[in-house]
């Protein structure tokens, strides 16, 4: 659903079924659809019975999950963001949004889709020691693994908004910005340099993380995988973003670089549990 969402801003066909929803040109199954009318009508019919899975999931989680204590939260995160961006979608297509809010709209899907990824996972803990899930770090470490989720998000958010704001080729090159290391005044630029150094900096600090759970982490294996997947996540991120820019912004590209965004975010989230249960650990 989230490729989707991406697959429809890049084609440019939020539009494509008329200032209606859920109804598409008035129809329930539109008739002699064009290409975009394709690509949006099948987001919006993925989506609303994806909405109708991540409920029944929510509940099955909360029924047969309920004695862990990070159950309820990913639940109703999932249900709230699932339905949350699907009203900001609707009210994209009837009233029309700023791109600032439509920059949240895949902002809210990584959500939903990460307090599922996380129910999941706790499904597949549940019942295995807990040494392997409950790692022990200091609370520095638990600080900054919390900043940088909070930075991922950030970075994100920066990635949608040079999407709907059309930024996208405003920088030719990489990395430099058209051949500048620091850009013009050019609105467009700024948006699309902005993004990168937000980018690059995440980058730095990953590494960073990686590079103190090398030295202190390593026998806690499932907080060290995690955060070693995590860095591997943001590098090919990285590159992906500079193979978006040389080949002209292809649309496989730009749909692989929204997709590592999404499995870099899930991933780190699962780091960011970890953390927090080193915090709870007595």
């Amino acid at each position: 659903m989230i490729i989707q969402g991406a697959l429809v801003t890049q084609t440019g066909s939020g539009d494509a079924c008329g200032a209606e929803w859920p109804l598409c040109y008035g129809q329930l199954i539109p008739s002699n659809p064009t290409i975009p009318t394709l690509i949006e009508y099948t987001h919006r019919l993925v989506s609303g019975i994806m909405g109708l899975m991540v409920i029944a999931h929510a509940v099955w989680s909360a029924v047969r999950l309920k004695h862990l204590r990070e159950t309820r939260l990913f639940a109703v995160l999932s249900v709230f963001f699932i339905i949350l961006q699907s009203l900001l979608g609707a009210g994209a297509v009837v009233w029309g949004q700023s791109d600032a809010i439509m920059a949240l709209h895949f902002g809210f899907s990584l959500i939903s889709f990460t307090s599922v990824l996380l129910l999941t996972l706790l499904a597949f803990e549940d019942g295995k020691a807990t040494k392997f899930t409950t790692p022990n770090i200091t609370n520095a470490m638990r600080k900054y693994i919390y900043f940088l989720l909070i930075f991922i998000y950030a970075v994100v958010y920066t990635g949608a908004y040079v999407s709907h704001t059309g930024s996208g080729g405003a920088c030719g090159g990489w990395p430099l910005c058209n051949g500048n290391l620091v850009p013009s005044l050019n609105t467009s630029e700024l948006i699309h340099y902005f993004h990168r150094f937000a980018a690059g900096t995440l980058f730095l600090f990953m590494v960073s993380l990686l590079a103190v759970a090398f030295k202190h982490c390593k026998k806690q294996l499932t907080l060290y995988v995690s955060i070693l997947l995590s860095t591997i996540f943001i590098t090919v991120q990285v590159i992906s973003g500079a193979f978006v820019i040389f080949t002209g912004f292809n649309l496989y590209a730009t749909m692989f670089h929204a997709f590592m965004i999404s499995v870099l975010f899930g991933t780190f989230s699962y780091t960011a549990l970890l953390a927090n249960r080193s915090g709870m650990k007595k």
